[in-house]
């Protein structure tokens, strides 16, 4: 279609918000659901993020909808999107895996089961990176490395305690410091994208001390780069 009209993009944004509700779709496996998004032209369809759907200042979820590939090849990365998301559970205590259609979204629990610290979070004002932070962070980078055909975005956020001008130096630095880690633990810097937004995505309410540890931290989003896209897309071609 040479000529997109204002409709057009507004069903299209339609499809997107509206289709991951649906039953259908959400029992899907990987290989159907990239069919279905291809059947919807490239749109994203699919369950994302959990409770952050609908959130304009969600950038994980922009970003994971704009590497959509869709159809045959999206279901194939899919696949090896599970795999990488299978291996970050079972291998990376406390990790919060959301698995969205051709991505992966990486966020941590505060807490092990047992009540010790787990995951990638920061001391009120800190942005060093703690004992339990390497560790999480070590086993990270080894699944990573075990996946080189992927892209890796890095955003650090705050709670809301200090100037809004503040947090956002502070989550810059909170990224950088976890970026540099993945860099000297051998994830090429051309995989990463570094991003960082202060106080203004907090996963849950700035309320309380808990909540405040919550958003004091960095997630992950885990996109196919270049190479993996292409593979798939001859790999589909063949099938067809």
């Amino acid at each position: 279609m040479k000529k997109v009209n204002g409709y057009f993009v507004m069903l299209m944004a339609s499809v997107i918000f509206i289709l991951p509700a649906c039953n259908s779709i959400q029992k899907m496996n990987s290989k159907q659901k990239g069919a279905a998004v291809g059947a919807a032209g490239g749109a994203a369809v699919g369950s994302i993020i959990g409770n952050n759907v609908g959130k304009k200042s969600n950038t994980v979820l922009g970003a994971l909808i704009g590497a959509v590939v869709g159809g045959v090849a999206g279901g194939l990365i899919g696949d090896k999107m599970d795999r990488q998301a299978e291996a970050i559970k079972t291998e990376v205590p406390g990790a919060k895996v959301t698995r969205a259609e051709e991505g992966i979204n990486v966020t941590f629990d505060e807490k092990n089961p047992d009540g010790s610290a787990a995951g990638v979070f920061f001391g009120t004002n800190q942005f060093n990176i703690s004992a339990n932070s390497r560790l999480a962070l070590a086993k990270l980078v080894k699944i990573f490395n075990n996946y080189p055909e992927t892209n890796i975005l890095i955003e650090g956020h705050t709670d809301n305690v200090g100037t809004p001008p503040y947090n956002l130096s502070l989550s810059q630095r909170r990224a950088d410091a976890v970026g540099n880690f993945l860099k000297g633990e051998g994830i090429l810097s051309n995989r990463l994208t570094i991003k960082w937004y202060g106080e203004t995505q907090p996963k849950v309410d700035n309320s309380t001390d808990a909540g405040r540890a919550s958003n004091r931290r960095v997630e992950f989003a885990v996109t196919a780069n270049d190479k993996m896209k292409a593979e798939a897309k001859q790999q589909a071609t063949q099938k067809n």
